[in-house]
Formats: C-alpha cells, sequence, structure tokens
C-alpha cells in the first residue's frame, strides 16, 4: 500500500497541472494512469522530424493560461494562417472560410428559453435549407456534436468565450503539444511527486478525508483526490467510485461526449502548392463539400507534407470503422477528385497514415465535451468538490464554457488544486 496526501485520477494536462501546482505548493502528491504514456488526449506521434498529432493540435485563441505554460516551456507557437480552398461542384477554387451566415451563431450569445438544441433552434428561424445545412455541419464538425443533443444556450456561451480570447485565430505547437505534458510530468517529479504508468484505476472508494484507490494490483491511498477521468469514461462508470457521488453523476447525464475521426497523412511533397493551372501555395484549410471527410488542413506556414482530415459528430461514424489502410486510401481517393488528379499519382506520394479512434480508445470513449439541452450548468456542478475530498477537473468540467479544449483542462487544473489548497489547514511549504 501507497500512502499518499494526495492523489490524482489521470495523467492528461489537467492532472497534470493539479499536481504540478500541488507540488510546488510543497503537497506530496502521486499521479495514476491508465496509458503506458502521460499526455492522455494529447498524443504527439514523432516520424523523423515531423510532430503528428493524433489528439489535440490547436491552441485557440489567447488562453492566457495556456500561453504562459507554452512560454514556460520555452516550446515555439506559430499562428496558422493561409488561404482556404473550396471544392463544389467538381471545382477547387479560393475561397474565403464558409461562413454560412454564422451571425447566427453570434445570436445565440442570448439563446431562447426555455433551452433547445441546435437543430431545434434552426427549425424556428427563416433561413434556407442550403444555409440549415452548412450550419449544422459547421456545429457538428467544430464540436464533435449532435446538433439534435447540443445546447443552443451553451453554444451561446461559448461563442462569448471565444470571442474574448480571440478565439478565431488558431496556433500550433511545430514540437509537438506533448512538450507541454512532458515537461509538466518532469516537473511534478523533480519536486518530488510520483507518476505511476500502466495502472488503470478500477475503484475509488472514500469517506471524508480518505481516499483509497485501488489500480492494478495496488493500492493507494490519501487524504484527497483529483478525478480527471474522460467524461465518457466517468459517464460510463469504467471506474466505480463508492460511495457513488450521485450530484457529480447526475452532472456529468446532462453533457455529451462528442465523436470525431482524425487521421493526417503524410506525403513526400506538398503536391497541392505545385498543382497546374491553380496551384495554392499558402493552402491552410481545404473544404470539400460532399465529400468525406469534408474539412483538411494543411501545417501552413509551417513547412511540412502533412494533410490531416477531420470529420465530426454523427457522420464520424462510417470512418471511425476503417482500418488505417482503408482510411488511407479514402482519402487519397477524396484528394484525387477535388485536386483533379489521378488515385496513383495520389497513392504513390502518400508516406503514411496516422490516426487513434478515439471513441474506441477504453481510456477516453470519445473525443471532448459538449452541452446536452438543459445543461448549461452541469460543468459548474462538476466542478464543485466532494465533502473536500474528491476533486474533479478535465475540460469537462470547465467554468469558463470553453469546453473541449486544451486551455479549459489547464484551467480546471489549476482550479482544483486551488480548491484543494484553499480548503487545506496544512501549512504550505515554501520552495
Amino acid at each position: 500500500m501507497i500512502d499518499n496526501e494526495i492523489l490524482i485520477i489521470g495523467a492528461g494536462i489537467a492532472g497534470l497541472t493539479a499536481a504540478r501546482r500541488l507540488a510546488e505548493a510543497g503537497r506530496k502528491v502521486t499521479v495514476v494512469e491508465a496509458r503506458e504514456r502521460v499526455g492522455g488526449r494529447i498524443f504527439t506521434h514523432h516520424v523523423a522530424d515531423e510532430a503528428i498529432e493524433l489528439g489535440a493540435e490547436f491552441v485557440h485563441g489567447r488562453p492566457p493560461e495556456l500561453l504562459a505554460l507554452i512560454a514556460e516551456t520555452g516550446a515555439d507557437l506559430y499562428e496558422r494562417n493561409g488561404s482556404s480552398g473550396c471544392f463544389r461542384n467538381g471545382v477547387l477554387e479560393r475561397c474565403d472560410t464558409p461562413t454560412a451566415d454564422f451571425e447566427l451563431l453570434e445570436k445565440l450569445t442570448n439563446p431562447p428559453e426555455p433551452d433547445v438544441s441546435f437543430a431545434q433552434y434552426l427549425s424556428t428561424i427563416e433561413v434556407d435549407e442550403s444555409r440549415k445545412v452548412s450550419l449544422t455541419n459547421f456545429v457538428e464538425g467544430f464540436n464533435a456534436a449532435d446538433a439534435a443533443q447540443i445546447s443552443a444556450a451553451a453554444l451561446g456561451a461559448q461563442q462569448k468565450a471565444e470571442d474574448s480570447i480571440e478565439g478565431d485565430r488558431a496556433f500550433s505547437l511545430p514540437g509537438g503539444y506533448d512538450r507541454l505534458v512532458q515537461y509538466l510530468a518532469s516537473r511534478t517529479e523533480a519536486l518530488g511527486g510520483h507518476i505511476y504508468l500502466n495502472l488503470p484505476v478500477r475503484e475509488i472508494r472514500w469517506s471524508r478525508s480518505a481516499i483509497r484507490v485501488t489500480a492494478g494490483e495496488r493500492t493507494f491511498t490519501a487524504s484527497s483526490a483529483v478525478v480527471t477521468l474522460p467524461l465518457g469514461v466517468l459517464q460510463a462508470e469504467e471506474v466505480a467510485i463508492t460511495p457513488r457521488p450521485e450530484q457529480i453523476f447526475l452532472a456529468a447525464s446532462r453533457m455529451r461526449m462528442g465523436h470525431a475521426l482524425r487521421f493526417t497523412l503524410q506525403f513526400r511533397e506538398p503536391f497541392w502548392k505545385t498543382l497546374s493551372p491553380s496551384p495554392i501555395e499558402d493552402l491552410s484549410f481545404l473544404f470539400s463539400f460532399g465529400e468525406m471527410p469534408p474539412v483538411w488542413w494543411t501545417t501552413h506556414p509551417h513547412p511540412t507534407a502533412l494533410l490531416t482530415g477531420w470529420v465530426g459528430g454523427p457522420r464520424s461514424a462510417s470512418l471511425s470503422r476503417l482500418s488505417n489502410k482503408e482510411l488511407a486510401e479514402r482519402a487519397c481517393m477524396v484528394l484525387a477528385k477535388t485536386f483533379s488528379m489521378a488515385f496513383t499519382e495520389v497513392h504513390k506520394l502518400l508516406l503514411g497514415c496516422y490516426a487513434h479512434n478515439w471513441s474506441s480508445d477504453p481510456f477516453a470513449l470519445g473525443a471532448y465535451s459538449y452541452v446536452g439541452v438543459g445543461g448549461l450548468d452541469a460543468s459548474h456542478q462538476l466542478s464543485e468538490p466532494v465533502e473536500d475530498t474528491l476533486f474533479f477537473a478535465g475540460e469537462h468540467t470547465d467554468i469558463t464554457a470553453n469546453w473541449g479544449t486544451v486551455h479549459a483542462a489547464v484551467r480546471s487544473g489549476l482550479r482544483a488544486a486551488d480548491q484543494i489548497l484553499d480548503r487545506s489547514s496544512c501549512p504550505i511549504a515554501s520552495n
């Protein structure tokens, strides 16, 4: 049996952020992680000199907590820019990023009452069907959501949150997102914390100020725990929490775990820059209307030969069933059609296809969270400590309406750590 002061369940960025904060405050911290690596849904695959993201990729806007962490690590950060390309009716051309009257989303900052789904909201307004389809595709794709389930009120709150951090801008880390979690893990250990990998937690038994966790063949005890299980795992009750904190599971039931498929193709060269007669040298996003996947992006202006395909929401199910080989062949067919090339031309340039199915991953059970109808306050309820003993963190517990983002996870980890420090009567050691 291993005794600790504070247990952190999960070594994703929320858990590691909390662990580092607590360790810096002089607390005895142990992190227990089911996977063989740290990072959770931050999962970077390094191939030669390329960092290929299989999970989180973008820094959305200018969130201060995440930018501070990036600066602390010394990681490079670049802004994604360039031109968009649109393929429709057999023609590829430069285009503005499709907006389809997205001012309608701005109107959701004053949402209808009572709350309705986005699909229900669309049925009450006067826009033509093509715009409704575009809006639905955008909301489902961006939020990995089902338009019939996602809360209109939450979309409005999310829009306000994005506006406050310049959320229409996007940035990336060319060296890989994993640099952040590796840094947090190393800092935690340097400060005396412990991180155990390959130990799936089976049960969390608790009473006030007493935690007993069974993970693999080991047992850990502590006075409090930060639980960072992804929403899908929490909802499925893959980890038994005894006694069951009813308020937590009720709040979790009012949120939804989103599903998406992303995959990255590595080519010998960025062929889209040299196409004749109309190359798009600065291609950033590509929208293939009527195709699957419907959205692609490059790493422009960072020079690579990587193309990432994305489909979010219910439409992702059909591609999620494909093997990597089948996915690569399907993708090459779509790209050949989009760029007016032969399939063999595209396929012979392909070096690899990289993907991770988060929906079938037992330690994720989905991509990221969104809010169900009537669930706008659910994340606030999830963020409340249970008898000053159980504390919950993760992007689904974010109280700033930035669900589904890395900065939401970071904020939640800081919040959970501060809740413990604020409630603790133990003296805080100085470093």
